[in-house]
C-alpha cells in the first residue's frame, strides 16, 4: 500500500515525482500491479506482430524499464532500445540483457538499422505537440518500406485524462498528427488506423487509489506550473467519480489508443 509522506496534510499540494526518484517509482509499481494495461496492450501488440511479413529488427522507442522491449523482443532476430532516461535505462539493460540500448534522445539517435516494427509507447507526452508530426516522421523514417510504426498514447476521452483536465488545461491526442502525415501526400505512408483498447486500473483502498492518481496527474510540466491542487482536491474527485458501487474498491479506465502507421513500400 503507498502512503503519502508522514508529514503531509489535505490541504498540502500534490508531489511532484521525480521520474528518477523512489516516490515515483513507487507510485509507477502501484499502478502497474492494479492495471490490466500490460496483459491487455501485450496481447494485442503480440497479435499485430505475429501478422508482420518479416521480423528482423524491432525498435522500440521510449522504451522504459522493458517490459515491453522484452516481451515483443523474442519475436525477432535484433532488438534496439531508444530510452534518454538515466533511471529507465539502468532497468531496462537489465529487462533485455541482449538489446542494444541508446541513450540519445529521439532527435538525436542514428539508427544502426532499420526497423521492420517499431513501437513508441507513452512517449509523446513528454513533447509539445508541435514536435509531435516531425518526430513521428522522423520514427517512420527508421522503418523499412512495407513496415509498421505503432503509436500507444492514452485515450484523450478516458477517466484518467478527464481527471487530468479536470485539475489541468491538457489534451493528448493522436488523430490530428496522424491525419497531418497522410495528408502530406508525400508517399511516405501507405495507410494508417486507430483502435481504443481498453484497460483499467482497481485497487480495494483509497490510499493506494489516491497515489495512482497523484502519479496520473503528474503531467510532464508540473513543476513550472504556478498552482498545483490539494491532496484534499484530488482526494475528493477521487471519491466521486473513481469509488465502486457498494464500497467494492476502485477503478479508473486508462483505455490506450493504438495508432499503426504502415510505411509505403514505394513505387
Amino acid at each position: 500500500m503507498a502512503l503519502p509522506p508522514a508529514e503531509a496534510s489535505p490541504s498540502d499540494p500534490i508531489r511532484i515525482l521525480d521520474v528518477a526518484g523512489d516516490e515515483y517509482r513507487q507510485s509507477f509499481e502501484l499502478f502497474l500491479a492494479g492495471s490490466d494495461e500490460k496483459a491487455v496492450t501485450h496481447a494485442h501488440l503480440s497479435a499485430l506482430v505475429e501478422q508482420l511479413p518479416r521480423r528482423s529488427v524491432f525498435v522500440d522507442i521510449g522504451a522504459g524499464s522493458g517490459a515491453t522491449t522484452r516481451y515483443l523482443g523474442r519475436y525477432f532476430e535484433r532488438t534496439i532500445a531508444i530510452e534518454p532516461g538515466e533511471y529507465m535505462r539502468t532497468a531496462l539493460r537489465l529487462a533485455c540483457p541482449d538489446a542494444e540500448v541508446l541513450g540519445e534522445p529521439v532527435e538525436a539517435v542514428e539508427l544502426p538499422a532499420v526497423a521492420d516494427f517499431a513501437l513508441c509507447s507513452h512517449m509523446l507526452y513528454y513533447l509539445p505537440e508541435p514536435r509531435w508530426l516531425p518526430t513521428v516522421r522522423r520514427m517512420l523514417g527508421w522503418v523499412r518500406p512495407g513496415g509498421e510504426l505503432v503509436l500507444a498514447l492514452q485515450n484523450p476521452d478516458n477517466e484518467c485524462m478527464r481527471l487530468v483536465r479536470h485539475f489541468f488545461d491538457v489534451r493528448f491526442d493522436l488523430t490530428a498528427t496522424a491525419s497531418a502525415l497522410v495528408a502530406a501526400d508525400d508517399g511516405l505512408v501507405e495507410d494508417w488506423t486507430i483502435e481504443t483498447l481498453p484497460v483499467r486500473f482497481r485497487a480495494d483502498n483509497l490510499a493506494d487509489t489516491l497515489a495512482v492518481a497523484e502519479f496520473m496527474v503528474n503531467v510532464p510540466d508540473l513543476a513550472s506550473r504556478d498552482h498545483l491542487p490539494s491532496r484534499k482536491a484530488l482526494e475528493h474527485y477521487v471519491l466521486t467519480n473513481f469509488a465502486e458501487p457498494n464500497d467494492s474498491g476502485f477503478s479508473i479506465g486508462h483505455d490506450h489508443d493504438i495508432v499503426r502507421i504502415r510505411r509505403s513500400a514505394g513505387p
